[in-house]
């Protein structure tokens, strides 16, 4: 009987969690399939990188601790760190990553520090030799050492015997302390914390050290001060507390799914940042968060993007882009415009957090118009973004069946109630959205704004037919905080869900909120008549800032004034401003921005 080949077993997720995931959610054994398939994605790129290159002695001793302890070394190599160590060390063995960062032997390295946490985990003797990063050796899931250092880049040597460890170079030695989550002299361990009550605990590490834990680059330790940490676990247990009250099913497969938080310096208020990495599976990097609600929100939003890309590991949703320039698309919750592939990641991410506010606004208590106004704002603006590409050619079966899915639902969304000021307050800020980023990224063709500045100083009664064409999508560096008129409403909503007087001088509200102009904190304290006055003010002094353009069509609108001007700037901003700033370079005398949109509103000739 001749030689069979051995077959290998194929991931393969069923038709309950494919539809689990399609419709945002996707429970623990949802998330336990894509966390097997992620295990096997792992292995075959380790076995890739040890093709590549010679990654002796810290395979032998990584092989010999999964012999010992084979839990031990799942557990090192799910961690999310080591997915992005992976895809970076290839990539630089390959050239398709930037070569500005550590030597390449510092990031093979890499795996002997893995194997080092895992022999020690396994408490195996031996001695392993592993880079140190400016004074730091790194073992992930254990924690650092650190040692005296004059050189961004040396080397060390861990050693374990007998039931003792320490890391040795230069004659110096930091002895690692049993446990080594314990606190020593030279030694930082891995804050790892559980969160929330024991039959609802959820375990994950607050990762400060480990130096692929910021996404995409690397970043050395830098451990939190102990009040700091303190603080972040304080606000993980509330915002937990809340997820567990509002999203139970959400809650239940992150306890699961997402496994390391890396915590960055607060931002802006109503601004934070947060990102994830498909090839860092749970792992999360966030900034300090205004309060427990906010982290909630972060958390769902970057759990979107840690399934979504579980999913993608295992299938496509969309083809190869062909070739020629990229498609982009209108996203809006971005300021620049996104391919394809973007966009779904962003539909996705944000039909979760409309899910989550969907359900939190029924216990938000006092805080109930800024959660009824998050709702009404991100279940249209993912709705205005299904609507462009949910139906796309290049989806794939399985693209079709989860934006098909992700559609119908935020179309029953669309039909639940919220109170008119907040949904006519979201209303206003998508469009406003919108029209800014027109603004910025439209460019109607050259040889038409020309046809239109001819016509304008001729005198003629509408512009140039040619003016409605398609505009062209240029990507323009300058277009951001496109969203500020959104934050002066949150800040608004927020001091009168608090108590707090909303009366503010129009310069501080507009001061508090980075990319706001005085126009826009009187449009979004209901004084329409003055934001007109101020917009106009405005596009006097600097008639090329966009915001001011868009502004000043919805202060139009709802002044109820000028209205062909007022639609010309909610439909076609970019026409006004690229025609305004022709036409005085032209003349050298700007025209008056009221006329010129009036006049571009005009039926085309």
């Amino acid at each position: 009987m001749p030689d069979e080949k051995p077959s290998l077993s194929r991931h393969r997720l069923p038709l309950d969690s494919l539809a689990e995931l399609a419709c945002g959610e996707g429970g623990p054994a949802t998330l336990e399939l894509l966390l097997g398939a992620e295990r096997s994605r792992r292995l075959l790129l380790l076995r890739m990188l040890d093709d590549a290159t010679d990654l002796e002695p810290g395979w032998d001793l990584l092989s010999a601790a999964q012999h010992r302890a084979p839990d031990v070394v799942d557990d090192v190599l799910m961690y999310p760190q080591t997915g992005m160590w992976l895809v970076t060390a290839l990539r630089r063995i390959r050239g398709t990553a930037p070569q500005d960062g550590p030597p390449l032997w510092v990031v093979l390295g890499h795996l002997s520090c893995l194997a080092a946490a895992a022999g020690l985990r396994a408490g195996l003797d031996f001695a392993v030799e592993v880079p140190v990063r400016h004074g730091w050796v790194v073992l992930p899931t254990l924690g650092c050492a650190v040692l005296p250092s004059s050189e961004p880049w040396t080397r060390a040597v861990v050693r374990s015997e007998g039931g003792t460890a320490r890391v040795e170079a230069g004659g110096t030695a930091v002895p690692l302390p049993l446990p080594h989550g314990s606190r020593a002299p030279g030694w930082h361990p891995q804050r790892r914390l559980g969160i929330g009550p024991a039959e609802q605990r959820w375990t994950m590490v607050l990762d400060d050290l480990d130096p692929y834990r910021t996404y995409p680059r690397q970043t050395e330790p830098r451990p939190l001060p102990e009040d700091a940490a303190q603080q972040w676990e304080h606000r993980l247990e509330e915002a937990w507390a809340v997820l567990q009250r509002d999203r139970p099913g959400t809650a239940a497969a992150m306890r699961r799914g997402l496994l390391s938080l890396t915590p960055t310096p607060a931002r802006e208020r109503f601004r934070p940042r947060s990102v994830t990495s498909g090839d860092a599976f749970g792992g999360v990097e966030a900034s300090e968060p205004d309060d427990a609600v906010q982290l909630a929100v972060t958390l769902v939003h970057e759990f979107q993007h840690t399934k979504l890309g579980g999913l993608l590991h295992l299938t496509p949703l969309v083809t190869e882009e062909p070739d020629g320039p990229p498609e982009l698309w209108y996203a809006p919750w971005r300021d620049d415009p996104r391919p394809l592939d973007g966009l779904l990641q962003g539909i996705y991410a944000f039909f979760g957090i409309a899910g989550f506010w969907r359900s939190h606004r029924g216990a938000a208590g006092r805080h109930s118009a800024l959660a009824h106004f998050e709702f009404a704002l991100w279940r249209e603006q993912v709705a205005t973004a299904l609507a462009q590409v949910h139906d796309h050619p290049r989806l794939t079966p399985v693209g079709r069946t989860v934006l098909g899915s992700l559609h119908d639902h935020c179309a029953r969304w669309l039909a639940e109630p919220v109170p008119e000021e907040q949904a006519a307050a979201a209303r206003l800020c998508a469009a406003e959205h919108a029209a800014r980023w027109r603004v910025h990224h439209l460019r109607p063709a050259p040889s038409a704004v020309a046809e239109a500045v001819d016509a304008w100083l001729a005198g003629e009664s509408a512009p140039p037919r040619s003016l409605t064409a398609e505009p062209e999508i240029v990507p323009a560096p300058s277009a951001r905080w496109l969203d500020s008129l959104a934050m002066l409403f949150r800040q608004r909503l927020a001091g009168a869900d608090d108590g707090r007087p909303v009366r503010e001088e129009p310069e501080k509200a507009a001061a508090r909120v980075t990319g706001a102009l005085t126009g826009d904190a009187l449009l979004a304290s209901g004084d329409a008549t003055a934001a007109r006055r101020a917009y106009l003010g405005h596009l006097a002094r600097e008639p090329e800032r966009a915001a001011a353009w868009t502004g000043l069509g919805q202060a139009l609108t709802a002044t109820g004034t000028h209205p062909p001007a007022a639609r010309l700037l909610r439909e076609r901003p970019e026409q006004a401003r690229m025609l305004h700033q022709a036409v005085t370079e032209a003349t050298g005398t700007p025209p008056d921005p009221l006329h010129l949109s009036t006049w571009l509103a005009a039926h085309p000739t």
